[in-house]
This record gives C-alpha cells, structure tokens and sequence, in this order.
C-alpha cells in the first residue's frame, strides 16, 4: 500500500491574496486527515508566500499524522526546523521567481554542504529527505551524504502526454526506484500526480509514498477536502 501525503500549501495561498485568516491550512490538514491522509506536507518558502511559520507550529501540535516540511537548505529554515522539530523535512531547491518547485536538489554540486548541514538536523532526530530528479548519480550521491529518503520528482511523468513516452518514463522510474532500493533507501515521490495519472504511477509499488497538493485542493474546491483526499486514496491503492 502506497502512503498518502497530501500539500496543503495552496489553502494557505487563498489565505494570503487577501492577507486574512480564511481558508486556515490547519482546519484543512484536519479534513484531510478524515479523508485518510497518512501525512500533512508543507512547503516553508523563504519568501512566506503562502505558508508561515504559525502554521507550522499549529500543526505540529494538532495533527495526527506525521508532518513533512519542505524548505530551502539555509540557516534561517535550519533555526525555525530546530525549534519546531517537525517529523520529517524535505530539502529542495528554491528560486524567489519560481511558480513551484522547478526540479530536483542537485546533491552531487552541494554534496559536502549538504552532508554538513544534514548531519546538523539529524541530531534532533528529525528524518530528512532530498527531492531529487530520476538520476541515477543523484541517487548514488543521496546514498553518499547519508540520508535515508529520497523524494523522487514526477514532473516529466506527470507532463507527458504521448503513450509511447509515458511508458518509457514509467519504466525508467521503475528502475530508479528499484535502484535507489538496492542502495537502501526509502523512496518518496511527487509534483504533478492527478487523479488521471495515478492509475498509472500506482504500478510503482516499491514508492512507500507521494505527496500530491494542486490536484486534491483543486477538486476539493467541488467536493471538499475530505472527500477529495478520499478519492485519490481510492485511486492510488485500487
């Protein structure tokens, strides 16, 4: 069975056009976890453009799933992790122009910093994950530096329309994953999954979990959240 992990940060998006109270993200990790959520994930972005550290904190103390904050590698998002001690982190890659995460963490550039940085977090017994592209160095160089999870990066799967390549992309997926598995490490994976697409990626039974955000708080705009996340968990393990 594959783990749902469902992002909210586009609740808090809503919030911040008009720099209110409503819609509160916490109140929707609460729905979404009636809707069978196996955890909450939030992306903590240096520039605040949607969730704040308020709501992380929230939801570290109402929640009863884990929590998985992504966040850039920096001092700052180290400090505030340090005093919140969420159950996982995610580091990924952050651009200030940027719509949403463009890609994957390149470990092999930042392997010596990160491996520092890390080490630092993981004295807290927070668990740390890298979202990386489908690349088997990017894979070798995660088992290199020490961490455990790896979040692999659908979005070339996820943006692929022709049959012929989705098939190939899956079977290329297929073998990262079950290579990142002969190393050890325990494998994530998400951006772009839908409730098409997932009929599909579901055949990749080695990936203990996804984190799926735009697609649940988009047909919840119609259903609900708890009905929403009920669904995709329907889809994603038959």
């Amino acid at each position: 069975m594959i783990r749902l992990g469902v992002n909210i940060d586009h609740i808090a998006t809503v919030r911040e056009a008009r720099k209110g109270e409503e819609p509160d993200p916490v109140q929707a990790a609460f729905l979404a976890e009636l809707g069978g959520a196996d955890g909450i994930t939030v992306h903590l972005r240096s520039d605040r453009r949607h969730i704040s550290e308020r709501d992380v904190e929230l939801l570290k103390k109402t929640i009863k799933v884990p929590l998985n904050v992504e966040m850039a590698a920096t001092n700052e998002m180290k400090g505030i992790m340090l005093s919140i001690l969420p159950y996982q982190i995610t580091l990924v890659p952050e651009r200030a122009d940027e719509i949403t995460t463009e890609g994957g963490l390149d470990l092999i550039i930042n392997q010596s910093f990160l491996r520092d940085y890390i080490k630092e977090l993981e004295v807290s017994n927070i668990n740390i994950s890298v979202f990386i592209d489908p690349d088997k160095e990017q894979i070798k160089a995660a088992h290199k530096i020490g961490v455990s999870r790896i979040e692999i990066n659908t979005t070339k799967f996820s943006e692929t329309e022709n049959t012929e390549e989705l098939k190939k992309e899956l079977a290329h997926l297929k073998e990262i994953v079950r290579y990142a598995k002969r190393l050890g490490l325990t494998v994530f994976a998400g951006h772009g999954l839908n409730y098409r697409n997932i009929l599909l990626f579901r055949e990749l039974d080695d990936i203990e979990e996804v984190n799926i955000g735009h697609s649940i708080i988009a047909r919840s705009l119609f259903t609900g959240i708890e009905e929403a996340v009920r669904q995709m968990k329907t889809l994603l393990n038959g």
